[in-house]
C-alpha cells in the first residue's frame, strides 16, 4: 500500500509504515503525477484536493492534518466514494497560545491592561473557545459572536457581529472561510467593518486571509481607526501585502497553529482515522515520538510581577513571539520574485514550538489572581 504525505506532516512515517510504504512530498505545487498510484493521500493546506489532483489515483482514504477545509472539494471526493477527515481542533492551543502572546505583547508595548477590557470573540468553535477563555484568565470581558451557534442553540450568549464592533477593545477573528451563503466570511472584515469597530481597538486574524479586506485594513489602521492589528493570516499566501506587512504591529507567516504538539495532534487524528477506514490495528502512539521540551520548566518570583506582567514572562519565554515576527519582516527587503519562497520555507521550516501544558511554571510569592491567570493560559502550576 502506498501512502503520500506532506513532508510538513511530522512523524508521518513513525505512524504510518506499518500499514504502508511511506513516501512524502512537497506538498505546494503538488500535481497528479506526483500522487498517481496512491492508496492514501495525507495532504495540508497547501494542496487543492479535488479532481485534477486525482485523476490518476484511487485513493481508499484521503485526509488533511488541518482544521479548514476550504482546499478541500469534498463533493467529488464523496461523488467517487472516497473516505475524507480533517483535524478539527487539532491545533487549537497552538492558535490560543499564540493568540495570547501576541495580545501580550502587544498590550505591553502600548501600555494596556487588559484587565477590565473587553474581547470580541468572531467564531466559538474549536479555537474561538480556547481564546475566549486565555481572554478570560487574563481578566478581560468576552463577548462571543457565531450566528450558526447562536441559531442551533437559541442562546442569548451569542452576540450581534455590530454589537462587538462597537465595544470590543479587541476583536478577533477565528472563522472559517466562507465564500457564500447566510454565513459569508469572504472578506467579512470590511470597509463597513471597521468603520462600525470601536476606535482605538486592536484587529486580530488568525483564520484565513480572505477573511479580512487588505485595503480595508490598511485604511483603518492608516486612520488611526485601529490602535494595532495582528495578523498571521494574508490575502494571497504565499504572497504577502507588504504595506501590510509594514503596518501591523506583530505579522507572522501563517504559523499560529504550527506548534509541534498541534501538528502532531493532526498527524494522530488522521493515523487512528486511517488505521479505522482501512481496518488496520493501530500501533503508534504520539508521546514515543514527542521530544522533551527544551525548557520543561519556569522559575518566576509573583512578588516582581502583578498577574498580567507574570502571563507576559512565562508566555513570551516559552514561545519569543517577535522572533517569528522578525523572521517574517524579511519580505520587506527581498526581490518580488523571493518573497513567495521565504514565506513558505517559513512555514515548512518552523522551528520547534512546543505547548504551554508540557511547562511546569514554579511561581513563588504568587498571589491567586497570578496562578489563575497561569493555568487559564495552559501552564502546569506548582
Amino acid at each position: 500500500m502506498l501512502i503520500i504525505a506532506d513532508n510538513n506532516i511530522p512523524f508521518a512515517k513513525e505512524a504510518f509504515s506499518h500499514i504502508g510504504e511511506v513516501r512524502t512530498v512537497q506538498g505546494r505545487g503538488l500535481t497528479a503525477d506526483q500522487v498517481a498510484g496512491a492508496d492514501v493521500l495525507l495532504l495540508r493546506s497547501t494542496v487543492k484536493i479535488d479532481g485534477e489532483l486525482l485523476a490518476d489515483c484511487e485513493p481508499k482514504f484521503v485526509g488533511t492534518a488541518t482544521i479548514g477545509t476550504d482546499h478541500v472539494d469534498q463533493k467529488y471526493l464523496a461523488s467517487r466514494g472516497i473516505p475524507f477527515a480533517s483535524a478539527p481542533g487539532s491545533n487549537a492551543d497552538s492558535v490560543a497560545e499564540y493568540w495570547s502572546c501576541a495580545v501580550l505583547l502587544v498590550a505591553a508595548r502600548l501600555g494596556w491592561e487588559l484587565a477590565g477590557r473587553t474581547a470580541g470573540v468572531v467564531g466559538v468553535g474549536n479555537v474561538g473557545r480556547r481564546v475566549a477563555r486565555r481572554a478570560r484568565a487574563l481578566g478581560m470581558e468576552v463577548l462571543e459572536c457565531d450566528p450558526p451557534l447562536a441559531r442551533e442553540s437559541g442562546s442569548d450568549r451569542y452576540r450581534p457581529l455590530e454589537e462587538l464592533l462597537q465595544v470590543s477593545d479587541i476583536i478577533t477573528m477565528h472563522v472559517p472561510l466562507n465564500r457564500q451563503g447566510p454565513d459569508a466570511t469572504l472578506q467579512l472584515a470590511d470597509r463597513d467593518f471597521f468603520a462600525k469597530l470601536k476606535p482605538g481597538a486592536v484587529f486580530v486574524n488568525t483564520s484565513r486571509g480572505k477573511v479580512h479586506s487588505g485595503a480595508a485594513l490598511r485604511n483603518a489602521i492608516d486612520s488611526g481607526r485601529l490602535t494595532a492589528a495582528i495578523l498571521d493570516v494574508w490575502e494571497n499566501e504565499p504572497e504577502v501585502d507588504l504595506e501590510l506587512v509594514s503596518r501591523v504591529d506583530v505579522a507572522t507567516p501563517h504559523i499560529a497553529g504550527h506548534s509541534l504538539d498541534g501538528k502532531v495532534n493532526g498527524t494522530h487524528m488522521l493515523y487512528r482515522r486511517t488505521c479505522q477506514v482501512l481496518g488496520a490495528k493501530e500501533q503508534w502512539k504520539p508521546e514515543d515520538s514527542l521530544p522533551d521540551p527544551e525548557r520543561p520548566r519556569l522559575e518566576l518570583d509573583g512578588a516582581v510581577f502583578d498577574a498580567q506582567l507574570t502571563a507576559t514572562e512565562a508566555a513570551l519565554s516559552v514561545y519569543p513571539i517577535a522572533e517569528d515576527d522578525r523572521r517574517m519582516r524579511r519580505v520587506l527587503t527581498l526581490p518580488a520574485a523571493d518573497r513567495a519562497a521565504l514565506f513558505t520555507s517559513m512555514r515548512v521550516d518552523y522551528p520547534v514550538r512546543r505547548g504551554f501544558h508540557n511547562i511546569r511554571v514554579a511561581l513563588k510569592n504568587g498571589d491567586t489572581e497570578q496562578r489563575q491567570a497561569l493555568a487559564g493560559l495552559g501552564f502546569q502550576v506548582i
